[in-house]
């Protein structure tokens, strides 16, 4: 799966204001909402889930970078949102080192596949040192887009 088919362009946010875990995933839900990929209404329910699911293991993986998932019934494809976090939060990492990146993926309920497909192309990607610090140094929505297409581009190796 490529990134740039599971990021929705309108939902990365280069620069997350939130100091806290759970308002940097209620700004990345508020920027899916503004690209259309679900109804503002489901928002509040979003949220719970995602923090529910944070509550069973962190998804804040280790190296800045943090994966935040859910799968819902309210979505018809994978989609994604990126924010970038200059300071960096805390979000119960691995490493228990600052956030800088988080990826927060939804997922059809009803489609497993698609969510390991959209999981696999992720964490491949981000497990590349190299790509991990240009995303960290990224300011712009095209900085992002960029690497993006560059990542699908240059797939990693499996």
């Amino acid at each position: 799966m490529k990134l740039k088919d599971l990021v929705l362009e309108k939902a990365i946010l280069p620069a997350l204001k939130g100091a806290k875990r759970d308002e940097c995933i209620g700004e990345l839900l508020d920027a899916l909402v503004k690209a259309g990929a679900f109804k503002a209404s489901l928002r509040s329910e979003f949220l719970k889930a995602v923090v529910k699911r944070e509550k069973k293991g962190s998804t804040g993986f280790g190296h800045g970078v943090a994966v935040p998932h859910v799968k819902t019934t309210e979505v018809t494809g994978c989609v994604a949102a990126i924010g970038l976090h200059t300071a960096g939060i805390d979000f119960n990492a691995l490493d228990r080192q600052p956030v800088h990146a988080v990826f927060l993926l939804l997922s059809p309920e009803e489609q497993p596949e698609a969510h390991l497909d959209a999981m696999e192309s992720l964490f491949g990607t981000l497990s590349q040192e190299q790509f991990r610090k240009f995303l960290k140094q990224a300011r712009t929505v095209a900085d992002v887009v960029t690497l993006l297409e560059e990542a699908d581009a240059n797939p990693p190796a499996r």
